[in-house]
């Protein structure tokens, strides 16, 4: 199959560049449309019980469980003349909007029913409603309620709540999108520069990732037509679309130009390319995509819709990587390396021209020779080594995990996160905290409503329950059911209480609280809503599949790498050594957002928890892309070791030591570049986006300098020939359906040889 291709773009480059540039902008046309498909959400199974009980109160009991809530904020009191006619006309407003229903005014409720309104310092109070839209169209809905909103003058008025929360993370994750690619190409463009030397060398992998992001646009479109997508999947699917795009391309020109060096002619040179670094590009987006692909075990859209696309454009990089690069290869022949910007540097500062690649001898150059000192002293590298990465992964297992708040976007862009700090700091209620009690089809009348509303009433946490049958704080009665805030709390569909508190629903306390909730006998079916409740589904939801996730991604990581190699060995020490690397990011990751440090440098608010999904995507990816690198480096030892007569321990050493040295200088680039892309991402003003991305560049590098670099060889000697071992049946299946082909003459053994016979 790749020999086809490679022929394809060795015949008809022309026709292959022209199509390419076709799809591209066919892609470009498709793609423009996607940023109004997106839906936000997505952490909640549809069939869990909070997701059920919104959907009967969002139906059913309109403003009971408000996505919109406006501060207005006067100096002189939310009692003040200022302050009332402000909060009339807003009140008013929202009231006659045909998208906003349920509205719930401090000033319409005064300050006996409605104290739960006003702030602890009396200055503000608050208006919550419910805007009725989906979750496609909320965050569009919400902008222009924001926009529109009245802002009288005398007061300050700020919209917040989940409905605009939603409006500015879509925005915020847009622009971080677009921010973080504009950082990544120009400081990627420099890193190439410096590894080839040549612009036209180091242009083509820049080329190749945006073509992978204007082909992700289209195909994240493309999924929106049948499935959910995510709105953070923009920056996800986009920046790994052009890190691999750039990581493939660069293993694909890089040995393009050794085998040019070593005198290889162009057609020659393109199907050599194709069928060694080609063959292993394969393999390795194989790899990401199947780690991906565990994703969909999840019952979770925002989940979901990263299996779903990112497998897409992984398969879009590797397809790109091994036909479109080889035609402009093919066109371009010697012509790669033009523009070569050392020589007038060189020329500038008196320095001696470079040694080309073929002209050094893999024994001779610094790669060779730290891998030489790293198998001499195997033992305490790999020692040091792996209680360096233990160390560094030690504060994971105190890692906690947890529903995302308005908290997640900072403040100064988000004027949702700002009435949220309002809400958690000046209120002696948190009306975003507020859990919602759903008895479906009760018909049993205010009595047993009453009885039950007095129980939760008690719960510690608790500081008041609204039923139909009035108001309760701490076992006792303290409105009557003709009062404004119990009006709509019971209909045919059944009855609903909101139970308030100021309780971080995410913290122990509200654990603590939600559990003693469930305690209180109901007086028929219920199902809880909010917050506390949502939280718990998420971690529930995550839990039960997550070994699951695991253990699949575990099995076919072991078969593919049996597949490529043969061994039952390397396989086998793949996984630990990926599980040391994503282990030491993670505990670092712990360290930083879950604990805060660094968190004034990086600008983000530490809530004490990790958002719950983003771990997972993150093992996902990282485990794909850290099985990726360990792919490119057994690619090259394994060619080097079956040139070798595979018979000793020595010719072991000296197939690992050949193989670092030949791969060394380009998988190190190749993880500098793609942490340099993710980065683009860590500088986003969305925490979770930001772990994410910061996340996955330290496992990046920390995969390609520590651990492929230092105990992969150190291991392999340990090992010596057993690396390759496998049961005798097992080799011949590998010799009938294994993924290897002929043993390929490396193209630094073909000069060598092809010197010695001259």
């Amino acid at each position: 199959m790749l020999t086809r291709l490679a022929r394809l773009a060795i015949n008809r480059p022309k026709s292959v560049l022209v199509g390419a540039l076709l799809a591209v902008v066919a892609c470009g046309v498709l793609g423009v449309s996607v940023l109004d498909r997106f839906k936000e959400g997505g952490f909640v199974p549809s069939d869990a019980g909070s997701a059920r009980a919104s959907r009967i109160v969002d139906t059913h009991f309109t403003g009971v469980q408000p996505n919109l809530i406006v501060a207005l904020t006067a100096d002189d009191g939310a009692d003040g003349p200022a302050a009332r006619r402000a909060g009339g006309t807003v009140t008013e407003w929202m009231s006659s909007h045909h998208d906003i229903g349920g509205v719930r005014s401090y000033w319409q409720l005064g300050p006996r029913d409605g104290a739960a309104l006003r702030s602890k310092d009396g200055r503000t109070a608050l208006i919550t409603a419910r805007i009725d839209a989906d979750d496609t169209d909320l965050p569009k809905t919400s902008r222009r309620i924001k926009a529109d909103m009245p802002r009288p003058d005398g007061v300050t008025v700020r919209v917040g709540g989940y409905g605009p929360m939603t409006n500015e993370l879509n925005s915020q994750t847009i622009e971080d999108a677009t921010v973080g690619e504009a950082v990544a190409f120009p400081v990627s463009l420099v890193v190439l520069v410096v590894v080839f030397g040549s612009l036209v060398a180091a242009a083509l992998p820049l080329l190749v990732g945006a073509v992978s992001i204007v082909t992700t646009l289209a195909i994240l479109r493309l999924v929106t037509g049948f499935a959910d997508v995510s709105v953070y999947a923009l920056n996800m699917t986009t920046l790994l679309g052009l890190a691999l795009g750039i990581d493939y391309s660069l293993f694909i020109v890089s040995r393009f130009r050794e085998e040019l060096r070593a005198g290889r002619g162009l057609d020659d040179a393109v199907l050599r390319t194709v069928r060694t670094a080609g063959r292993t590009v394969v393999f390795s987006g194989v790899t990401v995509a199947l780690a991906l692909a565990a994703l969909i075990v999840f019952p979770v859209f925002f989940l979901k819709s990263f299996a779903y696309v990112g497998i897409a454009v992984v398969l879009v990089a590797v397809l790109t990587a091994v036909l479109v690069l080889p035609a402009a290869l093919a066109l371009l022949g010697h012509r790669v390396d033009r523009l070569d910007v050392r020589v007038p540097l060189r020329r500038l500062f008196r320095l001696r021209p470079p040694h080309a690649a073929a002209d050094v001898a893999p024994e001779r150059t610094r790669w060779y020779r730290m891998v030489v000192v790293v198998t001499r002293r195997a033992v305490p590298v790999a020692v040091v080594t792996v209680a360096g990465l233990l160390l560094l992964g030690a504060p994971f297992l105190s890692s906690k995990w947890g529903y995302p708040d308005d908290r997640v976007i900072s403040a100064s862009v988000s004027e949702a996160r700002q009435v949220g700090d309002l809400l958690r700091e000046d209120f002696a209620e948190d009306a975003s905290a507020a859990t919602t009690v759903v008895l479906p089809g009760f018909d049993g009348g205010d009595g047993p409503v009453a009885a039950y509303a007095t129980g939760l009433s008690r719960v510690p946490g608790v500081s008041e329950v609204v039923s139909g049958a009035g108001t309760f704080v701490h076992g006792a009665q303290a409105a009557p059911a003709s009062a404004p805030a119990s009006r709509g709390l019971v209909n045919e569909a059944g009855a609903v209480l909101r139970v308030g508190t100021a309780v971080d629903p995410y913290s122990a306390d509200g654990k603590r609280l939600l559990s003693g909730l469930r305690e209180v006998p109901a007086p028929g079916e219920r199902l809880l809503a909010g917050a506390a409740a949502e939280n718990e589904d998420v971690l529930d939801a995550l839990a039960d599949p997550l070994p699951l996730a695991a253990g699949l991604m575990a099995l076919a990581m072991f078969v593919l790498l049996f597949l490529f190699t043969g061994s039952l060995v390397l396989p086998l020490k793949a996984l630990v050594m990926n599980a040391l690397s994503l282990g030491a990011a993670f505990g670092a990751m712990v360290w930083v957002f879950q604990e805060g440090h660094l968190s004034g440098l990086l600008g983000f608010t530490a809530t004490g928890y990790l958002v719950a999904n983003v771990p997972v995507l993150m093992f996902c990816v990282a485990f794909g892309l850290s099985m990726d690198y360990e792919v490119f480096l057994l690619a090259r030892i394994r060619e080097e070791w079956l040139v070798s007569g595979r018979a000793t321990t020595e010719a072991n050493t000296h197939a690992v030591a050949l193989g670092v040295a030949r791969t060394g200088r380009v998988f190190t680039a190749a993880a500098l570049l793609m942490a340099i892309v993710l980065v683009g991402m860590g500088i986003s003003k969305v925490s979770f986006l930001q772990m994410c991305g910061l996340g996955l560049a330290l496992t990046v590098l920390v995969d390609a300098v520590f651990v492929r670099c230092l105990l992969a060889p150190a291991m392999m000697r340990l090992l010596g020939r057993f690396n390759w071992w496998a049961p005798a049946g097992l080799r011949r299946v590998h010799a009938r359906i294994g993924l290897a082909e002929e043993a390929v003459m490396p193209a630094s053994a073909a000069a060598a040889r092809g010197d010695e016979a001259r």
